[in-house]
């Protein structure tokens, strides 16, 4: 009874422990085909994220087309049309000055008086040496009249003639020497009077009455004349636009003490040079200051309205090129994300941006600060605009 009342029993152990062992591997195999899975999809995403990271990211930008013209702002120097230092001729004292800064004189108009005494004393003697040199020429001239009229009789010899001669030679010799020594003191005393060399306005007064004048310059000036009637514009121009400054090329011209007024300004003249430390042209301009508006020594924008160089010249940032070889490139892309490298002619260099002159059109899209490593065909992904990401 006890055997197979047991036998049932072992059986349904043994089913159900098999069937713990199925349901056990099962369950491992399960695992192990998730764990497989889990691995491949992991690597796949990390080829995906891969080959992303892989693709360049660029900013790109279409050019533009130029206007007619192009507006160049550039600072300048204003200065008088004539403008002069005086300075005393001769030593002394000043005995008065005649006008301040800011008077407006005429040309010979005097500004003030020098008091010499040295010079006329000096003068004073000039005239009795000049006397008495014309006494002794006129007594030498009889002597050499009466000697020469002896020696035709033969009473005198010929030496001796010739000596009284050459004698009123010498006397005539000293006359003209005594005549021109006068004649410079008289000028050089004309010089205590101090006068305008043309008209113009007093810019400085650097004397006053009392004070010891040197001449020739080794003292101070003691006036500083202007001529305002019309102003000189001086302007440093950047080497890309020195081609385009020519004679009568008109300016608009602005002051910061003058907010809202436009002055107009006329080219003269450039020093046809290129200053090689600044790489500009520098350009002389006329402004008319008829009404004195303007003040001499003052700062200027200038502003030059420029014809453009081409009718089909584009715009670019700088920082576009690519330069490969002897030839300048910019990289383009199109819509499939395909990078192309072409070359193009460039015209002037406006420092943040060039001129482009042929090899684009206004629709291609160029790659902003390209990468040294970009070639031919390299697929790459454009960036989107800030405001478009905000969008998104």
């Amino acid at each position: 009874m006890d055997m197979e009342h047991l036998r049932p029993n072992r059986k349904l152990a043994l089913t159900r422990g098999t069937t713990r062992a199925a349901v056990a591997v099962a369950v491992i195999l399960a695992l192990l085909l998730w764990g497989v899975l889990a691995s491949l999809r992991a690597g796949a995403r990390l080829r995906e994220q891969t080959e992303q990271q892989a693709v360049v990211t660029v900013a790109t930008v279409h050019p533009q087309a130029q206007s007619d013209s192009t507006a160049l702002t550039l600072p300048g120097n204003v200065q008088a049309n004539y403008d002069a230092p005086i300075y005393a001729r001769t030593n002394g004292y000043l005995k008065r000055w005649l006008v301040d800064i800011g008077t407006h004189v005429k040309a010979g108009q005097l500004l003030a008086e020098i008091d010499a005494p040295e010079l006329d004393q000096q003068l004073r003697q000039a005239e009795a040496d000049l006397a008495n040199a014309r006494a002794n020429r006129n007594i030498a001239n009889i002597t050499a009249e009466r000697w020469q009229g002896l020696r035709d009789t033969d009473s005198v010899s010929k030496q001796e003639a010739d000596e009284k001669i050459s004698l009123a030679e010498t006397s005539a010799a000293q006359l003209q020497a005594a005549q021109a020594n006068l004649q410079r003191l008289r000028e050089l005393s004309s010089f205590k009077r101090i006068v305008a060399p043309f008209d113009g306005v007093v810019t400085v007064r650097n004397t006053d009455v009392g004070q010891l004048i040197n001449a020739g310059g080794a003292g101070p000036e003691l006036f500083r004349i202007a001529d305002t009637s019309k102003l000189r514009l001086y302007v440093r121009v950047p080497q890309a636009y020195a081609a385009l400054m020519r004679p009568d090329l008109p300016a608009q011209v602005r002051f910061p003490e003058q907010p809202g007024e436009t002055y107009t300004a006329t080219l003269e003249r450039t020093s046809n040079a290129i200053d090689a430390a600044t790489r500009t042209l520098l350009a002389q301009l006329v402004v008319d200051n008829s009404k004195a508006a303007l003040l001499p020594g003052a700062y200027a924008e200038v502003r030059f309205e420029l014809p453009a160089s081409s009718a089909t010249a584009l715009r670019l940032p700088a920082n576009v090129l690519l330069t490969r070889g002897d030839a300048l490139k910019v990289a383009t892309v199109d819509a499939q994300g395909h990078v192309a490298l072409k070359t193009v002619s460039m015209g002037r260099d406006f420092g943040s941006e060039i001129e482009i002159l042929g090899g684009l059109t206004p629709s291609d899209e160029v790659i902003v600060s390209p990468p040294d490593s970009l070639t031919e065909d390299t697929v790459v992904r454009i960036a989107k605009p800030a405001n478009a990401a905000e969008k998104s």
